[in-house]
């Protein structure tokens, strides 16, 4: 592991996600899975993310689209919230989610809203 890189991508990480959020995740880990919260904060968040040709806006709003094209429910409402505490407006957020339904097909788009939804009304009320 590279603790640099680590370092860096578990910041990222916090400012994204929140720091609640990312400290659960990395002290509920246990022998299985402490390789995949290593792996995900170091390459995704510290290689990935980390990395300054793409603002952290933009990648939020690939991870939506990406995310709801793989059906993956809760990274979604996840990365909704984190897409927010990176500067994407809520009219973005309905855009990215629109354009899921034209190229990821209609029924994604429909269960990507209503998770938006719900993750937005939980942003609101600071969970």
């Amino acid at each position: 592991m590279d603790k640099a890189v680590f370092d860096k991508g578990l910041e990222i990480r916090k400012s994204v996600l929140g720091k609640e959020h990312v400290e659960k995740s990395i002290a509920s880990a246990d022998a299985f899975n402490q390789p995949l919260q290593e792996l995900v904060t170091e390459y995704c968040w510290g290689w990935c993310w980390g990395r300054e040709t793409l603002p952290k806006k933009t990648r939020s709003m690939l991870n939506l689209a990406m995310l709801s094209i793989l059906n993956r429910p809760h990274e979604l409402k996840i990365h909704v919230k984190g897409a927010l505490r990176n500067g994407v407006s809520r009219d973005e957020i309905r855009e990215v989610l629109l354009q899921v339904g034209i190229y990821g097909g209609i029924p994604a788009a429909v269960d990507s809203f209503r998770l938006a939804r719900e993750a937005l009304n939980e942003y609101d009320q600071g969970k």
